[in-house]
This record gives C-alpha cells, structure tokens and sequence, in this order.
C-alpha cells in the first residue's frame, strides 16, 4: 500500500514511518504541513491518508474538506489526541473514515489501515484472486494452481499490484509510484523487464495484458 502521513511532528513521523516499513508492506510518504498535503494530494494518488488534525498552514479538517470537495475518495484515517465522543462524531460526519486516538499501538494503526483499504476496493478479506492466481495478504504469498509461486522482491510488488486491481489498467508510473518511494531512482522501462518476467512464471489461466496508452492489466486467460 502506498500512504500519505500527514503529521507535523517530526519524531512521531519518524517513528511511524520505520515501525510501518519494517513490519509490513507499506509505502510511506510524509508531508509535514496541510499545505503541502493538499497539494500531494492533488497531484497523486494513494491507498490511504493517516491524517493529523493539529496542523500548521492547513488544519487536518480543511485538508479532508477539500479531499471531499473535490471528490477526492481515498479512505482517511485521523490522528486525534482529543478522544471525546463529540471529536469522533464530528471527524466521520466531516469524511473521515476511521479515527484513532493518541497515543496508539502500531499494530491497531496497521489493521484500521488494511481494513480502509480492503473496503476502498470492495474486498471483504485479505485474498485477492484472478484466474488460478491467488494473493494472500496477510501472508505475503502468491499460489498458482494451488502451488507457492517463487518471486523475487520486484516481481512480487507488481504481480501483489496488479491482483489488487485485477481487471483495473495501471499505467507504468501508477505501478512505480506503489512499488517504489518518492525518490526512488527508478526507470518506467524496469516495469517492462519485470513484467516480462512474469509473464514467463504465470499459466495461461492468467495473463498480464498491455493496454497501448494505458498500461498494465492482470486478466483471467482461458481456462
């Protein structure tokens, strides 16, 4: 998953930041104030916000005001350190989608995260399925026919990119955006040698199409 961390200390941040990455898969970009939030934002696409409210330039509450104003789905997870009743009512009819109170165990971060983004997608568990390709989520594993697929890192951040949005193309810079971080130095030319790749390990139950102008699909072949 790739996220947005909204929060203006940099010490949480940090923390939060090493604590998800070490312990999951999760992509972690930080924007220190609500201004430069909005305007990441504006300009890319993320699985989930981890939303601070307490924020200099922009506040947490105008940040989400204009995610929603404009359309702007992306499941909103909101830091508080204000634990009321009024708090947490007043953040979900303002469009957040969950909340959690400071301070918090990382491992109730993680599960209200993969949760949001489970039902962003329509998914109600973590298995993702096209043709006889299975991902398991919370084991970080491919099947195919039944049998562990062997991978390595690059070809397993793609094909767990592409099964998540079976059926949904993905153009190169979408799939770079998910797989690498911000500053990665990185070429669109590599998804093409990694998608190559697993071409060759997929049956033809399954098969990643190019789509000219569009980019990527994981499609069901024929059976």
């Amino acid at each position: 998953m790739k996220l947005l961390l909204v929060e203006d200390d940099a010490e949480l941040a940090q923390w939060l930041i090493k604590a998800l990455k070490q312990r999951y898969a999760f992509m972690i970009d930080w924007a220190d104030d609500g201004a430069l939030a909005d305007q990441r934002l504006r300009q890319e696409e993320f699985d989930a916000v981890i939303l601070d409210l307490g924020l200099p330039k922009k506040d947490g509450r105008a940040v989400l005001a204009a995610m929603r104003s404009r359309g702007d789905t992306t499941p909103a997870l909101v830091l508080t350190a204000r634990d009321t009743l009024t708090e947490r009512i007043g953040t979900l009819h303002e469009g957040a989608d969950d909340f959690l109170a400071k301070p918090f165990a990382i491992e109730e971060l993680e599960a209200r995260l993969v949760a949001l983004v489970r039902r962003a997608h329509g998914r109600n568990a973590g298995t993702f399925s096209c043709g006889d390709l299975t991902y398991y989520s919370a084991e970080q594993r491919f099947t195919l026919n039944g049998d562990s697929l062997d991978l390595s890192p690059r070809e397993h951040s793609l094909l767990r990119i592409l099964v998540q949005h079976a059926g949904e193309p993905m153009s190169k810079q979408k799939i770079v955006d998910r797989m690498f971080s911000y500053d990665a130095d990185i070429q669109l030319e590599a998804i093409e040698v990694i998608a190559h790749r697993l071409r060759k390990k997929l049956s033809h139950s399954v098969q990643i199409r190019t789509l000219r102008g569009l980019g990527y699909v994981l499609e069901a072949g024929a059976t």
